[in-house]
């Protein structure tokens, strides 16, 4: 049998060379060519394909597989996850079971087991058997279960039968259901929960890639439980109905633990919550992961390099402003440096970074807490949003005495944000000679790569949507979504940032201190090379990552 490592050299995709360093025995060809595929030399469905050459199984690919629906029933999930297999179908009175290591007799073992039935294992890529596994072990069957039950039951008593923490707390459906709520969000890749009370029924809705979507409503009787159920994880005082609360909690989700910021708002049919799933792998991510274009990327490690100034982010809520501060201050925090922020609310906690949370009703407002925070000798300073002229003001003053500061402002693209400070009362000189850079943001859905066909509109027509190629020879290829399974029949799975970098010249700063239109110093900017939010959009399309309608969905 030959192994892995002779198959991808014959396919290939490693150097003949590489034989010579891995004569050591199945084990260490099987380590060797992990580190390979962790390294990113070779792809998971590269292993795949090589693993199933190996043990002479055949392999699978699950988005195009008709899985039978009563296989999967054989398993439980609990298996299926754990030991990264699924019953997909029947060969006789053999099960199925696609694997990502078809070796693991042990995996083999529990199934047999389990199923009391014999197996043919088929060989799968590991993130399209993970998919799957979600795919159709959604907890969406369960939720309607569950609420089909609250349903047949008779109507839930008065609330003041009962008080909310012993109904919600005894109350055991009421707890799976809430559970299952986070779970399918966070397997859906949400990025918010809204919880809507209605006249006659409790409204759910996900926002997925930035657009909601509506699931399932639940029963009108069992909303005073959910809240309550929310409440008591948030540690949010469950008798307050009358004014707007929030909180925090922590949910376990497949190993990995997950945060959640919970906002409560009084209306009319009930109090609504708004669940912010926060996954701490965003403050993990590189600059890489930004998806800046090369020129703007440079712009922006010019500025975020330099030992003091200011940086501003600039974009509407949602447009991933702080995932652009904090994928920077990864790539600039280390032991040598003291780096502080102050955040309403602080949303993803970071090791080796002082964050602190602005408590307005024990006086620590942003003002506040950045003077403080100024005397404890920062070297970067992280301010969550210039709300006001005091902490603009307070910012850029820090920025003029040797720090680095980073923070978030609410304007349309990246020159109307020295008008805005302007405008806000800060002396037009500070504001020109504080700012080093200003990005303006927006979020794009990202085409779904498994199902993005070509754009077959042609030249005329888009460029009637102001789209350009660059005037080049060939016009590149661009692409529409199409929807598949894998995207929920979206066309569009993920999100890619659009940015607008403005680098502050002495051209930008002087238009500044002469209180020049945002206009102004928008025409300056481009003249020095800036590129704007729709040659960027442009460019994401040329990629291949979106598509034209999204930028223009985002952009315009």
């Amino acid at each position: 049998m030959s192994s892995l490592t002779e198959i991808l050299i014959s396919h290939g995709l490693l150097p003949a060379e590489q034989s010579d360093t891995l004569s050591a025995g199945d084990t260490a060809d099987e380590t060797a060519v992990r580190a390979l595929l962790a390294s990113g030399v070779i792809s998971e469905l590269q292993f795949a394909r090589a693993r199933a050459e190996q043990t002479n199984l055949p392999f699978v690919e699950l988005l195009d597989y008709p899985v039978d629906e009563l296989a999967l029933t054989k398993v439980p999930v609990a298996i299926c996850h754990r030991d990264e297999v699924l019953p997909i179908g029947f060969d006789g009175k053999r099960l199925i079971l696609a694997m990502v290591d078809p070796g693991n007799v042990f995996a083999l073992d529990d199934v047999r087991e389990t199923a009391r039935m014999r197996v043919t294992p088929v060989v799968v890529e590991r993130s399209d058997l993970m998919a799957a596994i979600s795919r159709y072990h959604r907890a969406d069957d369960e939720l309607n279960d569950l609420t089909n039950t609250f349903e047949e039951e008779q109507a839930a008593p008065d609330d003041d039968s009962l008080s909310d923490a012993e109904a919600a707390e005894d109350a055991a459906p009421i707890v799976r259901f809430v559970n299952l709520l986070v779970s399918q969000a966070i397997q859906d890749k949400a990025s918010d929960i809204h919880i809507e009370p209605a006249e006659l029924s409790l409204r759910i809705r996900y926002r997925i890639d930035g657009v909601l979507h509506e699931m399932p409503s639940a029963p009108k009787n069992i909303q005073s439980g959910v809240i309550s159920r929310i409440k008591i994880m948030s540690e949010i005082d469950i008798a307050e109905r009358r004014k707007p609360q929030d909180g925090r909690m922590s949910v376990s989700h497949n190993g990995r633990k997950i945060d959640l910021r919970v906002a409560i708002l009084p209306t009319v049919w009930g109090e609504k919550v708004v669940l912010r799933i926060l996954d701490n792998a965003t403050s993990r991510m590189s600059m890489n992961d930004l998806n800046m274009l090369v020129e703007n990327r440079d712009e922006y490690k010019m500025a975020y390099t330099k030992p003091n100034g200011m940086i501003l982010v600039t974009g509407p809520t949602g447009s991933g402003k702080s995932t652009t501060l904090y994928t920077t201050l990864s790539a600039i925090s280390k032991p040598e440096i003291n780096v502080i922020t102050v955040e309403d609310p602080v949303e993803y906690r970071m090791p080796g970074i002082n964050q602190v949370q602005v408590n307005r009703k024990a006086g620590l407002t942003f003002a506040v807490a950045l003077r403080s925070i100024l005397r404890s000798d920062p070297d970067v300073v992280l301010l969550g949003e210039i709300r006001d002229q005091e902490t603009a003001k307070i910012a850029i003053e820090a920025s003029l005495t040797g720090h680095l500061v980073l923070s978030t402002l609410h304007t349309n693209d990246a020159p109307s944000a020295m008008t805005r400070l302007v405008e806000m009362g800060i002396e037009p000189f500070l504001v020109g000679s504080a700012i080093t850079c200003v990005v303006a943001q927006r979020l794009a859905r990202r085409l779904c790569e498994r199902c993005k066909v070509v754009d077959r509109r042609d030249q005329h027509e888009l460029a009637g949507l102001g789209f350009g190629h660059n005037h080049t020879d060939t016009p590149p290829t661009i692409y529409v979504p199409s929807g598949c399974t894998a995207c929920s029949h979206t066309g569009y799975r993920g999100r890619v940032a659009v940015h607008e970098v403005m680098t502050v010249s002495p051209e930008v700063e002087r238009l500044t201190i002469a209180r020049a239109s945002s206009g102004e110093i928008a025409a300056a900017a481009r003249k020095q090379g800036m590129i704007t939010l729709l040659d960027d959009g442009w460019a994401k399309v040329r990629l291949g990552l979106t598509s034209i309608d999204e930028v223009l969905r985002v952009v315009a």
